[in-house]
Protein backbone atom coordinates (compact mmCIF):
# COMPACT_ATOMS: atom_id res chain seq x y z
CA UNK A 1 0.00 0.00 0.00
CA UNK A 2 1.29 3.49 -1.23
CA UNK A 3 0.81 6.75 0.01
CA UNK A 4 1.58 10.27 -1.65
CA UNK A 5 2.51 13.15 0.30
CA UNK A 6 2.75 16.74 -1.73
CA UNK A 7 4.58 19.79 0.39
CA UNK A 8 6.05 22.19 -1.42
CA UNK A 9 7.29 25.63 -0.68
CA UNK A 10 8.66 26.47 2.34
CA UNK A 11 10.78 24.55 5.14
CA UNK A 12 8.76 25.43 7.82
CA UNK A 13 5.98 24.19 6.04
CA UNK A 14 7.54 20.97 4.49
CA UNK A 15 9.04 19.67 7.75
CA UNK A 16 5.34 20.59 9.54
CA UNK A 17 3.66 17.75 6.88
CA UNK A 18 6.25 15.27 7.68
CA UNK A 19 3.79 14.99 10.41
CA UNK A 20 1.04 13.41 7.90
CA UNK A 21 4.04 10.49 7.36
CA UNK A 22 4.29 9.30 10.36
CA UNK A 23 0.82 8.69 11.11
CA UNK A 24 0.81 7.01 8.35
CA UNK A 25 3.58 4.62 9.23
CA UNK A 26 2.03 3.99 12.58
CA UNK A 27 -1.58 3.51 11.30
CA UNK A 28 -0.43 1.50 8.13
CA UNK A 29 2.69 -0.16 9.55
CA UNK A 30 3.46 -1.86 6.57
CA UNK A 31 2.44 1.08 4.13
CA UNK A 32 4.90 3.03 2.09
CA UNK A 33 5.00 6.63 1.72
CA UNK A 34 6.25 9.04 -0.58
CA UNK A 35 6.64 12.77 -0.17
CA UNK A 36 7.08 15.74 -2.88
CA UNK A 37 9.12 18.57 -1.87
CA UNK A 38 10.88 21.31 -3.51
CA UNK A 39 14.79 20.85 -3.72
CA UNK A 40 15.61 23.69 -1.50
CA UNK A 41 13.66 21.66 1.39
CA UNK A 42 15.06 17.95 0.81
CA UNK A 43 17.85 19.05 4.18
CA UNK A 44 14.57 18.61 6.79
CA UNK A 45 13.42 15.41 5.16
CA UNK A 46 16.96 13.87 5.31
CA UNK A 47 17.31 10.14 7.38
CA UNK A 48 13.44 10.45 8.31
CA UNK A 49 12.64 7.01 9.00
CA UNK A 50 8.46 7.48 8.20
CA UNK A 51 9.51 8.46 4.36
CA UNK A 52 10.40 5.61 1.78
CA UNK A 53 10.94 8.14 -1.27
CA UNK A 54 11.11 12.08 -1.88
CA UNK A 55 9.82 13.21 -5.34
CA UNK A 56 12.09 16.04 -5.85
CA UNK A 57 10.01 18.98 -7.39
CA UNK A 58 13.39 20.92 -9.03
CA UNK A 59 13.51 24.48 -10.80
CA UNK A 60 13.54 23.19 -14.42
CA UNK A 61 9.67 21.42 -13.94
CA UNK A 62 8.91 24.94 -13.05
CA UNK A 63 10.88 27.30 -15.21
CA UNK A 64 9.49 24.04 -18.21
CA UNK A 65 6.13 22.73 -18.99
CA UNK A 66 7.96 19.81 -20.97
CA UNK A 67 9.92 19.04 -17.94
CA UNK A 68 6.81 19.39 -15.31
CA UNK A 69 4.68 17.34 -17.55
CA UNK A 70 7.79 14.85 -17.25
CA UNK A 71 7.29 15.11 -13.73
CA UNK A 72 3.59 14.83 -13.52
CA UNK A 73 3.93 11.14 -15.83
CA UNK A 74 6.36 9.85 -13.16
CA UNK A 75 3.81 10.36 -10.30
CA UNK A 76 1.42 9.05 -12.85
CA UNK A 77 3.35 5.14 -13.17
CA UNK A 78 2.66 4.85 -9.35
CA UNK A 79 -0.70 3.26 -7.63
CA UNK A 80 -1.15 4.88 -4.56
CA UNK A 81 -4.16 3.87 -2.13
CA UNK A 82 -4.63 7.80 -1.48
CA UNK A 83 -3.05 11.39 -2.15
CA UNK A 84 -2.58 13.77 0.51
CA UNK A 85 -2.49 17.11 -0.88
CA UNK A 86 -1.31 19.73 1.98
CA UNK A 87 -0.27 22.33 -0.27
CA UNK A 88 -3.47 22.95 -2.61
CA UNK A 89 -1.91 25.24 -4.98
CA UNK A 90 -2.22 24.73 -9.04
CA UNK A 91 1.07 22.63 -9.27
CA UNK A 92 0.03 19.95 -6.68
CA UNK A 93 -3.48 20.22 -7.91
CA UNK A 94 -2.30 18.76 -11.61
CA UNK A 95 -0.32 16.35 -9.51
CA UNK A 96 -3.34 15.03 -7.11
CA UNK A 97 -5.04 15.45 -10.99
CA UNK A 98 -2.70 12.99 -12.62
CA UNK A 99 -2.22 10.73 -9.78
CA UNK A 100 -3.95 7.25 -9.75
CA UNK A 101 -5.23 6.96 -6.35
CA UNK A 102 -8.42 5.93 -4.41
CA UNK A 103 -8.29 9.14 -2.54
CA UNK A 104 -7.15 12.23 -2.84
CA UNK A 105 -7.65 14.81 -0.24
CA UNK A 106 -7.35 17.95 0.09
CA UNK A 107 -8.59 20.93 1.58
CA UNK A 108 -11.42 22.55 -0.03
CA UNK A 109 -11.63 25.05 -3.25
CA UNK A 110 -14.67 25.81 -4.95
CA UNK A 111 -12.41 25.61 -7.98
CA UNK A 112 -10.76 22.21 -7.33
CA UNK A 113 -13.19 20.20 -5.54
CA UNK A 114 -13.51 18.06 -8.81
CA UNK A 115 -10.17 16.70 -8.82
CA UNK A 116 -10.29 15.46 -5.29
CA UNK A 117 -12.79 12.68 -3.86
CA UNK A 118 -12.68 14.14 -0.04
CA UNK A 119 -11.66 18.16 1.09
CA UNK A 120 -11.33 18.98 4.85
CA UNK A 121 -12.21 21.79 5.70
CA UNK A 122 -9.64 24.18 7.99
CA UNK A 123 -10.11 25.05 11.15
CA UNK A 124 -9.39 28.73 11.34
CA UNK A 125 -9.60 29.32 15.32
CA UNK A 126 -6.54 28.09 17.82
CA UNK A 127 -8.27 26.01 20.85
CA UNK A 128 -6.37 22.55 20.93
CA UNK A 129 -3.24 21.76 22.83
CA UNK A 130 -1.57 21.70 19.01
CA UNK A 131 -0.83 24.70 16.34
CA UNK A 132 -2.89 25.10 13.56
CA UNK A 133 -0.79 24.35 11.03
CA UNK A 134 -0.52 20.80 12.88
CA UNK A 135 -3.86 20.20 13.43
CA UNK A 136 -5.19 21.28 9.94
CA UNK A 137 -2.24 18.40 8.35
CA UNK A 138 -3.69 16.01 10.88
CA UNK A 139 -7.21 16.43 9.65
CA UNK A 140 -6.41 15.67 6.06
CA UNK A 141 -5.66 11.99 7.33
CA UNK A 142 -9.54 11.92 8.73
CA UNK A 143 -11.29 10.37 5.56
CA UNK A 144 -8.72 7.47 5.64
CA UNK A 145 -8.91 7.22 9.04
CA UNK A 146 -12.78 7.16 9.61
CA UNK A 147 -11.66 9.24 13.27
CA UNK A 148 -9.81 12.30 14.49
CA UNK A 149 -6.13 11.27 14.52
CA UNK A 150 -3.85 12.36 17.52
CA UNK A 151 -1.25 9.65 17.44
CA UNK A 152 2.13 12.05 16.67
CA UNK A 153 1.53 15.88 16.99
CA UNK A 154 5.44 17.05 16.56
CA UNK A 155 7.08 16.91 13.49
CA UNK A 156 10.94 15.68 14.31
CA UNK A 157 14.37 16.28 12.80
CA UNK A 158 16.81 13.67 12.10
CA UNK A 159 20.47 14.14 12.82
CA UNK A 160 23.40 11.67 12.15
CA UNK A 161 25.83 10.63 14.67
CA UNK A 162 28.72 11.96 12.36
CA UNK A 163 26.70 14.97 11.81
CA UNK A 164 26.28 15.80 15.80
CA UNK A 165 30.09 15.44 16.05
CA UNK A 166 31.04 17.81 13.51
CA UNK A 167 28.84 20.21 15.03
CA UNK A 168 30.25 19.60 18.65
CA UNK A 169 33.81 19.86 17.31
CA UNK A 170 32.74 23.75 15.32
CA UNK A 171 30.90 24.89 18.27
CA UNK A 172 33.33 23.73 21.36
CA UNK A 173 35.56 25.88 19.44
CA UNK A 174 33.54 28.81 19.85
CA UNK A 175 33.04 28.04 23.50
CA UNK A 176 34.74 30.28 26.24
CA UNK A 177 34.33 27.08 28.75
CA UNK A 178 32.62 23.88 28.52
CA UNK A 179 29.44 24.86 29.95
CA UNK A 180 28.91 28.16 28.78
CA UNK A 181 25.56 28.13 26.79
CA UNK A 182 25.22 28.68 22.94
CA UNK A 183 21.99 30.49 21.88
CA UNK A 184 20.73 30.57 18.01
CA UNK A 185 19.34 33.60 17.15
CA UNK A 186 16.87 33.91 14.53
CA UNK A 187 18.02 37.21 13.78
CA UNK A 188 15.96 37.85 10.58
CA UNK A 189 12.74 37.13 9.15
CA UNK A 190 11.85 35.41 5.83
CA UNK A 191 11.03 39.27 4.59
CA UNK A 192 10.48 42.79 6.08
CA UNK A 193 6.93 42.15 7.44
CA UNK A 194 8.12 39.22 9.52
CA UNK A 195 11.32 40.56 10.76
CA UNK A 196 11.46 42.18 14.09
CA UNK A 197 12.81 46.07 14.36
CA UNK A 198 16.32 46.28 13.81
CA UNK A 199 16.99 48.67 16.79
CA UNK A 200 14.43 46.49 18.70
CA UNK A 201 16.06 43.30 18.46
CA UNK A 202 19.55 45.33 19.46
CA UNK A 203 18.14 45.77 22.65
CA UNK A 204 16.94 41.49 23.33
CA UNK A 205 20.35 40.71 22.69
CA UNK A 206 21.77 42.81 24.81
CA UNK A 207 19.32 41.56 27.77
CA UNK A 208 20.09 38.43 27.04
CA UNK A 209 24.03 38.65 27.60
CA UNK A 210 23.22 41.12 30.55
CA UNK A 211 21.22 38.34 32.19
CA UNK A 212 23.48 35.13 31.01
CA UNK A 213 27.10 34.09 29.77
CA UNK A 214 25.89 32.75 26.58
CA UNK A 215 27.48 32.74 23.19
CA UNK A 216 25.29 33.86 20.53
CA UNK A 217 24.96 32.23 16.81
CA UNK A 218 23.42 34.40 14.29
CA UNK A 219 21.15 32.50 12.17
CA UNK A 220 21.55 33.97 8.33
CA UNK A 221 22.61 33.70 5.03
CA UNK A 222 25.16 34.88 2.93
CA UNK A 223 22.61 37.52 1.03
CA UNK A 224 21.26 38.73 4.68
CA UNK A 225 24.96 39.66 6.06
CA UNK A 226 24.39 43.41 5.41
CA UNK A 227 21.26 43.31 7.64
CA UNK A 228 22.93 40.75 10.61
CA UNK A 229 25.67 43.02 10.92
CA UNK A 230 23.77 46.42 10.49
CA UNK A 231 21.98 44.66 14.20
CA UNK A 232 25.26 43.79 15.03
CA UNK A 233 26.53 46.85 15.08
CA UNK A 234 23.73 48.75 17.22
CA UNK A 235 24.10 45.95 19.95
CA UNK A 236 26.03 47.22 23.09
CA UNK A 237 30.12 46.38 23.73
CA UNK A 238 29.57 43.73 26.14
CA UNK A 239 26.88 41.91 23.15
CA UNK A 240 29.05 42.01 20.35
CA UNK A 241 32.15 40.36 21.99
CA UNK A 242 29.71 37.39 22.68
CA UNK A 243 28.42 37.30 19.37
CA UNK A 244 30.25 35.00 16.39
CA UNK A 245 29.01 37.01 13.70
CA UNK A 246 31.66 35.46 11.08
CA UNK A 247 29.99 31.79 12.42
CA UNK A 248 27.35 30.59 10.23
CA UNK A 249 26.70 27.44 8.66
CA UNK A 250 27.17 26.61 4.48
CA UNK A 251 24.40 24.13 3.76
CA UNK A 252 20.75 23.84 5.60
CA UNK A 253 21.97 20.67 6.78
CA UNK A 254 25.11 22.06 8.14
CA UNK A 255 22.50 24.64 10.77
CA UNK A 256 20.31 21.39 11.25
CA UNK A 257 23.18 20.35 12.97
CA UNK A 258 24.49 22.87 14.49
CA UNK A 259 20.94 23.82 15.94
CA UNK A 260 20.51 20.31 17.18
CA UNK A 261 23.62 21.18 19.92
CA UNK A 262 22.68 24.70 21.03
CA UNK A 263 21.22 25.21 24.19
CA UNK A 264 18.36 27.45 23.41
CA UNK A 265 16.76 29.29 19.98
CA UNK A 266 15.66 33.19 20.59
CA UNK A 267 14.59 35.03 17.67
CA UNK A 268 12.02 35.71 14.83
CA UNK A 269 9.72 33.30 14.09
CA UNK A 270 10.12 31.18 11.18
CA UNK A 271 11.65 27.66 9.86
CA UNK A 272 14.51 27.77 12.15
CA UNK A 273 12.16 27.84 15.31
CA UNK A 274 10.41 24.99 13.51
CA UNK A 275 13.35 23.09 13.14
CA UNK A 276 14.55 23.68 16.73
CA UNK A 277 11.21 22.37 17.84
CA UNK A 278 11.91 19.26 16.01
CA UNK A 279 15.17 19.05 17.41
CA UNK A 280 13.76 19.73 21.08
CA UNK A 281 16.15 22.86 21.61
CA UNK A 282 13.79 25.22 23.57
CA UNK A 283 12.65 28.33 21.57
CA UNK A 284 11.41 32.09 22.67
CA UNK A 285 9.62 33.36 19.43
CA UNK A 286 8.99 36.46 18.26
CA UNK A 287 5.97 37.02 16.43
CA UNK A 288 5.09 39.17 13.59
CA UNK A 289 1.83 40.99 13.95
CA UNK A 290 1.43 39.98 10.78
CA UNK A 291 1.02 36.19 11.75
CA UNK A 292 -1.81 34.10 13.43
CA UNK A 293 0.28 32.74 16.79
CA UNK A 294 -1.99 29.97 17.33
CA UNK A 295 -1.28 28.70 13.63
CA UNK A 296 2.37 27.64 14.73
CA UNK A 297 2.53 27.93 18.75
CA UNK A 298 0.92 26.04 21.37
CA UNK A 299 0.84 27.93 24.71
CA UNK A 300 1.12 24.25 26.57
CA UNK A 301 4.26 22.39 25.14
CA UNK A 302 7.35 23.12 27.49
CA UNK A 303 10.20 24.72 26.86
CA UNK A 304 8.86 26.90 23.91
CA UNK A 305 7.13 30.63 24.83
CA UNK A 306 6.29 32.87 22.17
CA UNK A 307 5.26 36.44 22.11
CA UNK A 308 2.96 38.62 20.00
CA UNK A 309 1.64 42.22 20.00
CA UNK A 310 -1.56 40.77 20.44
CA UNK A 311 -1.02 39.45 23.93
CA UNK A 312 -0.44 42.89 25.13
CA UNK A 313 -2.09 45.28 23.06
CA UNK A 314 -5.29 43.23 22.10
CA UNK A 315 -7.30 46.80 21.17
CA UNK A 316 -5.27 47.28 18.41
CA UNK A 317 -6.01 43.94 16.40
CA UNK A 318 -10.12 45.05 17.06
CA UNK A 319 -12.13 44.55 13.48
CA UNK A 320 -8.45 44.82 11.50
CA UNK A 321 -8.32 42.24 8.94
CA UNK A 322 -4.91 40.79 7.73
CA UNK A 323 -4.83 43.27 4.40
CA UNK A 324 -5.09 46.43 7.34
CA UNK A 325 -2.31 44.61 9.75
CA UNK A 326 -0.06 44.14 6.83
CA UNK A 327 -0.20 47.96 5.89
CA UNK A 328 0.28 48.75 9.05
CA UNK A 329 3.00 46.75 9.77
CA UNK A 330 6.09 49.44 10.83
CA UNK A 331 3.70 51.26 12.97
CA UNK A 332 2.46 47.90 14.78
CA UNK A 333 6.23 46.52 15.52
CA UNK A 334 6.53 49.95 16.67
CA UNK A 335 4.16 49.47 19.87
CA UNK A 336 6.07 46.21 20.17
CA UNK A 337 8.90 47.30 21.92
CA UNK A 338 10.94 44.79 23.95
CA UNK A 339 9.88 45.82 27.30
CA UNK A 340 6.38 44.81 27.16
CA UNK A 341 8.00 40.69 26.93
CA UNK A 342 11.24 41.22 29.10
CA UNK A 343 9.40 39.49 32.34
CA UNK A 344 8.85 36.16 29.94
CA UNK A 345 12.34 36.83 28.06
CA UNK A 346 14.14 36.50 31.47
CA UNK A 347 12.48 33.86 32.72
CA UNK A 348 13.02 32.22 29.68
CA UNK A 349 16.89 32.73 30.46
CA UNK A 350 16.74 31.45 33.74
CA UNK A 351 14.97 28.47 33.20
CA UNK A 352 16.97 27.24 30.05
CA UNK A 353 19.82 29.15 29.57
CA UNK A 354 21.60 29.36 32.85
Amino acid sequence: MKFLVIQQKMIGDVLTSTVICENLKYCYPDCEVHFIANENTLAVLEGNPFIDKILVFENRHRRSKIAFYGFLKEIRRERYRAVIDAYGKLESNLMSLFARAAYKIAHPKWYTRWIYTNTVRENLSPGRSIPLAIENRLQLLNPLLKRVNDYSELPKLFVTDSEAKVAVGKLDALKLASEQPLIMVGILGSGPIKTYPADYMAEVLDTICEHTNAKLLFNYIPSQEAQARAIYEKCGELTRARIAIEFYAHSLRGFIALLSQCTALIGNEGGAVNMAKALNVPTFCLFSPFILKGAWHSETRKGHMGVHLRDYRPELFENRTKKDIKRNIDQLYDVFEPGLFKGPLLHFLEEYCN
